[in-house]
């Protein structure tokens, strides 16, 4: 765990802002501003219901303390019809609001997502410290988190805003003025009841402050440890028969029991700093109940007001002092709401510092395209900056076969990452063929679903039928997942190395690519496999030129010259491979 991550970043409203911003200003701001407006339409009829039982709660115990039995039934009757209102009212609000936030969601997620998949950033992110780690967890719940919680707490705030001048007029009017005298000076207080529920709020907001600071930065750890111990138990899965065979259940589970024990340290600070403000804010809403009867009694027992304005002056000052304690009450969802905003624009940096590196902050690669594959004073380096390969001048023709070996750790793969756009740490000139390309890595990469969506993967290049998807499997000594097509699996786990080797080979027969490149591509193969596979690449794709990388021997012969990779100089070199 980096430094970086281990605690919040301070953000600044502006930073904030950047994240809220761009959904109302995008394509979908008409709708998503008229969504809004009725929410707070909906919103703004509450507050005037309120402001309707505010004054029906005198009217009521006022028809109690004067025994009039018709004013109460009618008062109730007229409740009813209020409540029912209400009701319906506050659903259609919730209803609204769910619907703007899942729409919010839906747009910010998949503007993330394209951040996160375009320019292959996904990958870079792996390539060096970026002071970001679990992107998942970012887009997926980092997302929901910061839509939800600045929809509640924005429309909170503006529900108190609203409140508060709502009601703010009617304790003025309802607490009259306060004579006392300080010093020997007589001296007058107008709406005193408002001034109490000022400092009361005041107070509250503060003390609320003090206690419950510390959980901004524990809210951020825990949503760490949580992905930390999620990402643990997926690695496990993804990596179940290998850790099976090597009977290293025991570590794993010292691994997810030390993930867990963090997750379980934080979790009791957290209890810890909440218990607190769960304490004071308990006994800061228990005093706010009577608070207003002790500030207004002095008014009900001199005769100025009668029991319904006594309950109708407590009901305003409950309204004001909920408007004006909004920070009280939103404190711990704020501190939520902060942890997410700090690991998504964690997230945004992130992929500013990708899109830096591979703009060129640490060296350059100028691409272009041409006819032929080509590269020209090619540098290529590790993230911590050491060459691999420096200075390197090499060139492949349309349909020619070359193969490149080296060293292990010579910087192989790395070129091979660099073709593919992958790699950017780097400088020099590198001409990409015109065409139809693919890359065939080692291990291949099959998506969960139906083996002809495996074998279609990555769809939309091409669409061939059932008949054809046979073929190729037959052509690949695949011939017993023929009448498997339609099934859905885990291919990843139910094929071997050697089969899943194969299934890519099957891609590549059916994609047709004037452009191949392999990289270990037939690493698990046995040797008569192997040889079926680049014999039948040379029957199916005659005109393709091929770029291999592999260590056995026997591969030569599928391939007319050879480019190798030199760890002392650094260089590539050339030569011809004799046909045997």
């Amino acid at each position: 765990m980096n430094a970086a991550e281990s605690a919040p970043r301070k953000i600044s409203l502006g930073r904030a802002w950047r994240l809220i911003r761009p959904y109302w200003v995008s394509e979908e701001r008409a709708s998503a501003w008229a969504l809004l407006a009725l929410v707070i339409a909906v919103d703004l009829a509450i507050v005037y219901l309120l402001v309707r039982l505010n004054q029906w709660n005198a009217d009521f115990f006022n028809a109690i303390q004067d025994r009039d039995a018709g004013a109460f039934f009618r008062l109730l009757g007229f409740f009813s019809g209020l409540a029912a209102l209400y009701i319906v009212i506050a659903s259609a609000r919730a209803y609204g609001q769910q619907w703007l936030q899942i729409r919010w969601r839906r747009w910010l997620t998949a503007r993330t997502g394209d951040a996160w998949l375009g320019s292959r950033t996904y990958y870079r992110m792996q390539l060096r410290d970026y002071g970001m780690e679990n992107p998942e967890q970012r887009i997926q719940e980092d997302i929901n988190l910061f839509v939800s919680g600045a929809l509640s707490l924005g429309l909170g705030f503006l529900n108190s805003a609203v409140t508060l001048a709502s009601f703010a007029a009617i304790l003025w009017s309802l607490s009259g003025t306060l004579d006392f005298t300080v010093l020997g000076m007589a001296l007058s207080l107008p709406g005193y009841m408002l001034w109490a529920a000022i400092v009361y709020a005041f107070a509250g907001s503060f003390l609320t402050h003090l206690i419950g600071r510390p959980l901004v930065p524990l809210n951020f750890q825990q949503q760490r440890y949580e992905a930390e111990l999620r990402l643990r138990m997926i690695r496990v899965r993804e990596n179940a028969e290998s850790i099976a065979l090597y009977r290293g259940e025991a570590d794993e589970r010292r691994l997810l029991a030390g993930a867990f024990a963090q997750l379980r340290a934080n979790w009791f600070r957290l209890m810890a700093c909440g218990f607190n403000l769960n304490l004071f804010s308990s006994f800061y809403a228990q005093l706010a109940i009577v608070f207003p009867f002790l500030v207004a009694a002095p008014r009900y027992f001199s005769g100025a007001i009668q029991l319904g304005g006594l309950t109708q002056t407590a009901s305003a000052f409950g309204q004001v002092q909920g408007a004006l304690s909004w920070f009280v009450n939103a404190y711990a969802d704020l501190a939520s709401w902060k942890a997410s905003v700090d690991r998504l624009i964690g997230f945004d940096d992130a992929v500013e510092a990708v899109a830096a590196d591979a703009s060129g902050t640490l060296g350059r690669i100028v691409r272009s395209t041409g006819p032929r594959l080509a590269a020209e004073g090619l540098d290529l380096a590790l993230p911590d900056g050491r060459l691999l390969i420096e200075g390197a001048r090499l060139e492949v023709a349309p349909g020619e076969a070359v193969l490149l070996s080296g060293p292990s750790g010579s910087g192989k793969s790395t070129l091979f990452r660099a073709l593919a756009g992958l790699w950017p740490f780097g400088a020099g000139r590198l001409v990409m063929p015109e065409g139809r390309i693919l890359f065939l890595p080692q291990k291949p990469y099959i998506a969960p679903g139906t083996l002809r969506a495996a074998l279609c993967y990555p769809s939309g290049q091409h669409a061939p039928g059932d008949e054809e998807l046979a073929e190729a499997l037959r052509a690949c000594r695949l011939d017993h997942l023929v009448d498997r097509l339609g099934e859905e699996w885990h291919w990843q786990t139910r094929l071997s190395p050697g089969e899943q080797q194969r299934l890519a080979f099957a891609r590549a027969f059916l994609l047709r690519p004037q452009w191949l490149f392999l990289d270990e591509a037939s690493s698990s193969l046995d040797e008569d496999a192997e040889r079926a596979m680049y014999e039948g690449l040379r029957a199916r794709l005659p005109d393709a030129a091929v770029l291999s990388i592999a260590h056995r021997p026997a591969v030569a012969r599928y391939h007319t010259r050879r480019l190798s990779i030199d760890p002392a100089t650094r260089s590539v070199q050339t030569a011809a491979i004799l046909a045997s």
